[in-house]
């Protein structure tokens, strides 16, 4: 990894993990929708001897990455403006979410901590939602660093281990993902990072390919300056 976690330092306050807000999130242009339109309006032009409108780009799929691959990050586009307020012990199996106050659209970016237990998401620097995870055992750690989601399938089921992974969010190609799981103190995962199904959903509505998902082990941004709740 580069030097962005030298960015990262670490947070006084009292939640278990505090994410990062993350500028520059890729956008999918849905061109296959429109085509049949775009013919039809091209075939007009020509017609009456306007010129056509040039094709849209072509989406851009994001990069795969295997686990010792992460992406680089640029520590001038991460921005924290607020966290929520959490009260009480962070418990497996609890998590919050509150997007009240927070902007309705805008980047998104998920921030694990291992260290933690602790997962936060964020939109355009809002943190809208946070829960306790599970993650990879000792023989099969989860990866460090930073890694984009690549595919998204609310039914997914493991190809290696035949067992159903609600809601996935592809983080690597060589299998790892953030998905719904049983989050019970004690359990763990091959590697992926295991959220409240619940949660899971909710998470899954919010992000879109190329959403990128930091993990570290106890790196945190200073979020001295951030508003705390509404």
């Amino acid at each position: 990894m580069t030097g962005w976690f030298k960015a990262l330092a670490k947070s006084t306050g009292p939640k278990l993990a505090i994410g990062l807000g993350l500028g520059g999130a890729a956008l999918l242009a849905m061109q296959w929708i429109d085509r049949p339109a775009a013919q039809d309006a091209a075939s007009a032009d020509v017609a009456e001897g306007r010129p056509a409108a040039a094709p849209a780009p072509a989406p851009t799929k994001p990069m795969e990455r295997r686990s010792d691959q992460p992406m680089d990050i640029d520590p001038r586009a991460l921005l924290v403006k607020r966290v929520l307020k959490i009260d009480g012990p962070f418990r497996h199996g609890d998590y919050v979410w509150d997007e009240k106050g927070a902007p309705t659209t805008g980047p998104v970016i998920i921030t694990i901590d291992l260290k933690a237990e602790t997962l936060s998401v964020f939109r355009a620097g809002y943190e809208i939602g946070a829960a306790v995870i599970l993650y990879g055992a000792t023989d099969k750690p989860s990866p460090q660093g930073a890694f984009p989601i690549t595919q998204k399938d609310a039914d997914h089921v493991s190809n290696l281990y035949d067992a159903p992974m609600p809601y996935a969010q592809r983080l690597t190609s060589d299998g790892v993902f953030i998905h719904g799981s049983d989050v019970e103190y004690g359990r763990g995962t091959h590697g992926c990072i295991g959220v409240p199904v619940e949660f899971a959903k909710k998470l899954f509505a919010v992000t879109k390919l190329g959403d990128v998902a930091v993990i570290t082990n106890g790196k945190m941004l200073d979020v001295s300056k951030a508003q705390v709740g509404g």
